[in-house]
């Protein structure tokens, strides 16, 4: 095999899918299941070439990034006035990277990376110098993203290639361990389950078997633990020079895994959902009527993972509920659609309780919805009950909240915008105070400082006005700016 351009050899020991199957009697699962071509994307990237990527952690960003190096049709990036431990992968064929130009001839605007390391007012400059000579990838290296199957037809137990997502370098062999509607659990073979992971079933790190040979990318063989291991000797290792220019993270991982100790037993949790709550500006109320009347009992990121879906189900747009989902290193799993495109994200990790609902409670603000929406007790008679959550973090830091009290006070009044709340959690029931400001007139354009702010300038504010001139951080500043567009909308 040659090496993989860009990088120096990986050392791996031969895998043959043959052998593999006959022992371990699985089933590999057919080509149609997955979103990747039947034909092999030539690779024409080089080292070095700058394009235009969707930043992964901030997936509504288009950056600049730099082509550090590929295996097979894969591709290593790195955003530019980011730094390396944020490096990432992507196919040549990938629907999310584009050539130079691309956002300005389609009408968008390149961002600073999440984490940009300098002040965002210097942006522009920085952009201008990162541009200035620079060697950009060729429109013609760049290939059609393949179409996805129109549903998923995946199955418990088959076989498949995929990306290890804590060693994004690695491909390994992997079953199918679950089916959720649209989500399928990927189990990698002879590995404890810390590495495995949920994703949608036309997501572009999983392939079928053969996929690696016939690309030219290494394939890692199994493990040696777990449960249906076959065991065939040894995983792949990375040699101490093919790890130059790699993040730090896949040095040494056959020791690191092997060492994994078990994961410790999680919490079961149960949810109620109480329809009659006000769900805020995000979530459609028809469709929260929809949803059961409970998540649960069951594992405490299940339960999770149910809560999100139902809510980006709920959304009058599934992407902006997504952006707000809080993103980490937990175990679920959750994707959006938008367009052509999925993106698809870690939730922060929750193993308690206490985080679990530390989670909801951020997400429920963002959201702009009553605090009982989800709650561990189903309302009585539609009034709010004290929520017994043991959240002692929350007892001392209260949240503005829309409650069910002021959903009620809504239909005696003939202004659209809910009244707001202070839930105390020191109290066994919040009380009702209503926002002074709550009978603005519809058209935001008409705001003065009568209702305390002038609707004209805030009609006119864009992203680079408020991280140049307001000082502030670009994810609060895309919050804004999405609610900023809603408004304009409404002045129309």
């Amino acid at each position: 095999m040659t090496s993989p351009k860009g990088f120096s050899e990986v050392q791996s020991e031969t895998f043959n899918w043959e052998e593999y199957l006959k022992e371990s009697g699985g089933e590999p699962a057919p080509e149609t299941c997955f979103k990747q071509a039947s034909t092999p994307p030539e690779n024409t990237f080089e080292p070095s070439q700058k394009i235009e990527a969707a930043d992964p952690r901030n997936l509504t960003s288009t950056c600049v990034a730099t082509v550090i190096g590929a295996v097979g049709p894969r591709l290593r990036l790195r955003l530019d006035g980011s730094d390396n431990s944020n490096d990432f992968w992507r196919l040549t064929d990938s629907g999310d990277i584009h050539p130079i130009g691309f956002s300005e001839k389609n009408g968008g605007l390149l961002q600073p990376p999440l984490g940009f390391r300098m002040n965002p007012s210097s942006w522009p400059s920085f952009m201008q110098k990162t541009l200035n000579g620079a060697v950009c990838a060729p429109s013609s290296c760049f290939k059609q993203e393949p179409l996805g199957p129109r549903r998923n037809e995946f199955k418990p137990s088959m076989k498949l290639e995929a990306v290890d997502r804590k060693n994004p370098m690695l491909i390994c062999p992997a079953t199918i361990g679950a089916i959720n509607g649209d989500q399928v659990h990927v189990r990698f073979d002879g590995w404890k389950g810390a590495f495995d992971y949920w994703c949608k079933y036309d997501d572009r790190d999983i392939f079928p078997c053969g996929w690696c040979a016939k690309n030219g990318h290494p394939l890692q063989p199994p493990g040696q633990k777990g449960s249906g291991a076959v065991t065939k000797p040894g995983r792949g290792r990375l040699s101490d020079s093919s790890t130059q220019g790699l993040n730090p993270t896949s040095r040494n991982s056959t020791p690191s895994r092997q060492k994994s100790p078990s994961p410790a037993p999680t919490p079961t949790m149960c949810v109620y959902i109480n329809h009659g709550c006000n769900c805020g500006p995000y979530l459609n109320q028809q469709r929260i009527l929809q949803l059961p009347s409970q998540y649960g009992p069951g594992v405490i990121n299940r339960v999770l993972y149910d809560i999100l879906k139902g809510c980006m189900e709920c959304a009058f747009t599934e992407k902006v509920v997504y952006n707000l989902i809080p993103e980490g290193h937990g175990r679920v799993v959750i994707s959006a659609s938008h367009g052509h495109k999925t993106y698809t994200k870690r939730v922060i990790g929750v193993e308690t309780g206490d985080e679990f609902w530390g989670l909801l409670d951020r997400l429920f603000e963002d959201l702009g919805c009553c605090q009982n929406l989800f709650s561990t007790k189903p309302l009585n008679n539609g009034q709010q009950s004290a929520d017994n959550r043991s959240n002692k973090s929350n007892k001392s830091n209260p949240k503005r909240r829309w409650s069910t009290e002021s959903a009620e006070s809504l239909r005696n009044t003939t202004h659209p915008k809910p009244v707001k709340v202070r839930r105390s959690y020191e109290a066994e029931a919040s009380s009702t105070t209503v926002d002074p400001r709550a009978h603005r007139p519809a058209n935001p354009a008409d705001w003065s400082i009568d209702e305390e702010i002038d609707g004209k300038a805030l009609l006119l504010l864009n992203s680079d006005m408020m991280m140049k001139y307001m000082g502030l951080k670009l994810g609060p500043v895309l919050k804004l700016c999405n609610l900023i567009d809603r408004l304009r909308q409404r002045a129309r």
